[in-house]
């Protein structure tokens, strides 16, 4: 991900949940240390009155914006809004406070660690861009009381301990997340051919059934087995039949759309999900593969090898109504094929309860 984008279009919906959750406690932080300042330093009834409509008034938008879930998936755009409403109540409680006189001034950097740790460096500079107005609007008494050069040096003292923990904060948060997409990435991939492993592949597959029930979608699996990687690798080396496998991959892969997903599911084994498919529209796909792989030969050693692939298909809901029934049916149709000749798509039979009476 570049770091200068404002959002990272990567994370996903539990990681929103989390940042939404951490922001939540930062937002009840505030409201307790602004509490704990009223009572302990005990301000004067104006400035006690004013704080009290301020936690009042912020409270109430935590409680309805967080707690009333008018809008119930996280959102960007809901972090955005708190930050900045974060910005409004520490401004609000400067003023009657001390200004930038106020033992409370470095509430700011909770909303500088905020929006670094969430929003990325754009709105991060966003945010200081903010509060540099804000404290030049605190500041603006004292401007008038000294010298220009004074207050400039007064607010450069204020302010660049904002920059540093900004700055700091970015390019930490920018290299865990980078070093955690590689961890995920190296997870979920197959070392050999690059494509999805089984755990990623489970995963995709479960969110494309889920889809599925919901809205009454089809979707297809093939199971894809070289016929030839046994020979290959005894004839010419396991170098031979690693470029096999690779062949396949990329073979499958010019058939397939962008929707479609294809992932190792083990040894010389592979899997096709194919969404918003059905057991025609797969058996089709099914065959494209088989006939492309079956012309295309491995060259090895400076020679020409035949090599083919046998599939088993199988659709929902026709072959099941979840992903084990599906995998199960399909495989069962990968067994066919090898055993009736192999280099063949073979379609699964019908599960019992979608069988005609």
């Amino acid at each position: 991900m570049s770091s200068n984008f404002i959002f990272d279009p990567h994370l996903s919906d539990e990681e929103l949940k989390g940042f939404s959750r951490t922001i939540a406690e930062i937002e009840w932080l505030l409201l307790i240390l602004v509490l704990l300042y009223q009572l302990v330093l005990s301000p004067d009834q104006f400035a006690s009155t004013a704080l009290s409509m301020a936690m009042f008034f912020y409270a109430a938008f935590v409680l309805l914006f967080r707690y009333v879930n008018f809008y119930r998936r996280e959102a960007y755009w809901k972090l955005a809004v708190e930050t900045s409403m974060m910005i409004v109540f520490i401004t609000w409680v400067l003023m009657y406070t001390g200004r930038l006189s106020s033992p409370l001034q470095n509430l700011y950097l909770l909303v500088v660690i905020t929006s670094s740790l969430t929003l990325g460096r754009l709105s991060t500079v966003a945010a200081m861009a903010i509060i540099a107005l804000c404290y030049l609007w605190l500041g603006y008494p004292v401007r008038h009381e000294s010298s220009f050069q004074s207050f400039g040096a007064d607010f450069m003292a204020r302010f660049a301990p904002l920059v540093m923990v900004a700055y700091v904060t970015t390019m930490l948060t920018r290299d865990t997340r980078v070093a955690m997409r590689e961890v995920k990435a190296l997870s979920e991939t197959d070392d050999l051919t690059g494509i999805m492993n089984r755990r990623a592949f489970t995963a995709m597959s479960t969110h494309t059934l889920n889809l599925s029930h919901r809205y009454g979608r089809n979707f297809s699996i093939v199971i894809m087995d070289s016929d030839s990687l046994k020979q290959v690798n005894d004839a010419h080396g396991h170098e031979a039949g690693d470029a096999l496998l690779k062949s396949m991959v990329e073979h499958a892969q010019l058939e397939l759309r962008k929707a479609d997903l294809i992932a190792r599911y083990g040894g010389d084994e592979f899997v096709i999900l194919l969404p918003d498919t059905n057991l025609d529209g797969a058996t089709l796909t099914a065959e494209r593969i088989r006939a492309r792989i079956a012309a295309s030969p491995l060259i090895a050693h400076g020679k020409q090898i035949p090599i083919t692939a046998s599939m088993g298909v199988a659709s929902y809901p026709v072959h099941g109504i979840s992903y084990e029934q599906l995998f199960e049916a399909a495989d069962a149709a990968l067994y066919l094929s090898k055993s009736q000749g192999k280099d063949r798509v073979t379609v699964a039979q019908p599960a019992p309860s979608a069988r005609p009476a």
